[in-house]
């Protein structure tokens, strides 16, 4: 009997006082916990999202990622090189598409977004969406920001948002 179960590889990076849990498919990075998120959370995140899979905890399957990830925090990285198989719907993907190519140390508000991909209504939609990225970083929901220029929601927390858009800025990480 074939095993139709998906593999999926996962480690944890750590950061400054960030704990990030990451998951892999053999097509790329799925999933970049919340900072300090809990193994449960990456694991009730994929059982929504790949209906078979086997969890293993593998860092040098994962260690690419990992490298590309601390270069970023570093200031050392501006983009990054790796595969992305995000799980979503075609909506979504459309979206997180289109937030990859938001330039590094810029950002876009919710309606750009939906104008961007000629949805000009769907500012809520897009939202939806944006809140569903479940590979944070490598896909930047982190750069849109709301109509008048305040920081929202993010899965991250807003403090980490502020971290990643200072840090793009080159304005340190502090504020």
């Amino acid at each position: 009997m074939k095993n139709s179960r998906q593999m999926i590889n996962w480690s944890t990076l750590t950061h400054d006082n960030w704990l990030f849990y990451l998951a892999a498919t053999p097509k790329g990075l799925c999933y970049v916990g919340s900072p300090n998120g809990s193994f449960t959370e990456m694991k009730d995140w994929v059982t929504r999202r790949i209906p078979e899979f086997e969890l293993k905890e593998d860092d040098q399957v994962l260690n690419p990622y990992k490298v590309e990830l601390l270069e970023y925090f570093n200031g050392k990285r501006e983009s990054f090189t790796y595969s992305i198989d995000a799980q979503g719907t075609s909506f979504q993907q459309e979206i997180w598409n289109a937030l990859k190519r938001i330039p590094y140390g810029e950002t876009y508000t919710y309606s750009q977004i939906a104008e961007w991909i000629q949805k000009p209504t769907a500012v809520r939609a897009v939202g939806t969406a944006i809140g569903a990225n479940p590979v944070l970083i490598s896909v930047p929901c982190h750069r849109v920001i709301g109509k008048n220029g305040t920081l929202t929601g993010y899965r991250g927390g807003l403090d980490m948002k502020k971290y990643l858009l200072h840090l793009e800025k080159g304005e340190g990480t502090n504020g």
